[in-house]
């Protein structure tokens, strides 16, 4: 199960992707309470929020192994 890099909280990979609907221009939707994702250098990472998602966006190499 893939963690959460922001909180450290286990993600439900499947709930994270699943789709919920499209938009008025036919991109899947997934439901962010639910879990959302994001691709960042060459690989996915998962987050319980968009709260998460967001503070990961903002400053990725701070919770990426590439940090380390």
């Amino acid at each position: 199960m893939p963690v959460d890099p922001v909180c450290k909280t286990e993600i439900n990979e499947s709930s994270a992707r699943a789709t919920t609907g499209q938009t008025m221009h036919g991109a899947n939707e997934v439901d962010p309470n639910a879990g959302t994702r994001s691709f960042y250098n060459g690989e996915w990472y998962y987050f319980c929020s968009l709260e998460c998602r967001t503070k990961f966006l903002t400053a990725p190499n701070t919770y990426t192994e590439t940090s380390l």
